[in-house]
């Protein structure tokens, strides 16, 4: 059995993956283009790292982020996004918001962690208004495109399985269309994101990577 992967440490996730998602999440929202003003929910927000950016590019009317982790939502709360984002600890499976309430759905390396994907993907597209943008980034766990993936190639060549999130074969080009396709989504698109990260030393690398005290 594949043990579990939990993340309730807000600053040694913010550490780990904060700059990943950042990253990423610049690209993502330039590809995004949205124009000012609009409604947003931010499901998996953990540490607020995406909100913050959104809140900072994207002069937001609203923006409502949800996590099931409490430590990872105090966390949150008390970056500077959070005079703007409104931080609640939900189930992305049942979104405690009304049909069409929002503009923009977003999931930032989150949908693998999802227990029920094709649900998940549903609840956003029921909370947001026709017409509305539903939309997700995500690593290529599948195709070896993660920031761990070489301490798991490392890992397996020990013969050791190394922990994946569990719903792993969602974050292919494949199955994600599928997914958006299933919920009754229309004008589906992807894009392949590439980033990279530097690192001081490897000790900066490991002790990031696999969030060790500081």
């Amino acid at each position: 059995m594949q043990p579990q992967i939990r993340y309730d440490d807000g600053a040694a996730y913010e550490r780990m993956m904060g700059a990943w998602s950042r990253i990423a999440g610049e690209i993502f929202l330039d590809w995004l283009a949205p124009p000012p003003g609009l409604r947003w929910i931010d499901i998996g927000c953990g540490s607020g790292a995406f909100t913050e950016l959104l809140v900072e590019r994207c002069a937001p009317a609203e923006v409502q982020g949800i996590d099931p982790s409490e430590a990872q939502l105090s966390f949150a709360r008390a970056r500077p996004a959070g005079r703007i984002a409104k931080f609640h600890r939900a189930d992305a499976l049942a979104l405690p918001f009304g049909d069409g309430h929002f503009d923009v759905a977003i999931m930032a390396l989150v949908i693998f962690f999802v227990p029920d994907p094709t649900k998940g993907v549903a609840e956003m597209a029921r909370v947001v208004r026709r017409g509305g943008t539903v939309a997700t980034y995500v690593w290529d766990m599948m195709g070896g495109g993660h920031p761990l993936e070489l301490m798991h190639a490392e890992i397996q060549a020990m013969g050791i399985t190394a922990p994946r999130p569990p719903r792993s074969e969602v974050s292919g080009v494949g199955e994600l269309r599928r997914l958006w396709i299933s919920a009754g989504l229309d004008s589906v698109e992807l894009l392949q994101i590439t980033v990279q990260r530097t690192f001081a030393d490897f000790e900066d690398f490991w002790t990031t990577s696999t969030m060790a005290a500081t």
